[in-house]
């Protein structure tokens, strides 16, 4: 498989690169919540499927569980919000995730399984208090 990886990096590359070459408008990307993401931007773009599939088999495989590469805290940090005020689904074209992988046409399969949205942290106690 590494032949697959090397043509993906390349195909990344391009995707990064070509648009600005072509004069060919690129997606606007919303930034995150934080001073900085857990990795430099450009890494980020080119290798977050390979961190999150790490972080993967640590917790699943290892029982090592870390916040670094965890898709949780990807959510967390680059939740979007809608016009309601709240975080928007992967199936919004708005979702941090849907303006790249729309844009490239790749199908991101993460949230069969897991939450597009970060966790709504309610306030008070049973009651509503």
């Amino acid at each position: 498989m590494p032949g697959v990886r090397i043509m993906m990096r390349v195909a990344v590359l391009l995707f990064l690169v070509t648009p600005v070459w072509a004069g060919t408008p690129v997606p606007e990307i919303p930034k995150g919540k934080g001073q900085q993401c857990v990795e430099d931007t450009a890494m980020m773009r080119t290798n977050h499927m390979e961190f999150i599939l790490h972080q993967r088999d640590d917790t699943m495989h290892r029982g090592i569980r870390t916040k670094k590469h965890s898709l949780k805290e990807c959510i967390e940090c680059h939740a979007v919000k809608g016009d309601d005020g709240m975080p928007v689904s992967v199936e919004s074209p708005k979702h941090f995730c849907s303006v790249c992988h729309r844009y490239a046409a790749v199908s991101i399969d993460c949230f069969q399984c897991h939450n597009s949205k970060p966790e709504i942290k309610l306030t008070g106690d049973r009651n509503g208090q």
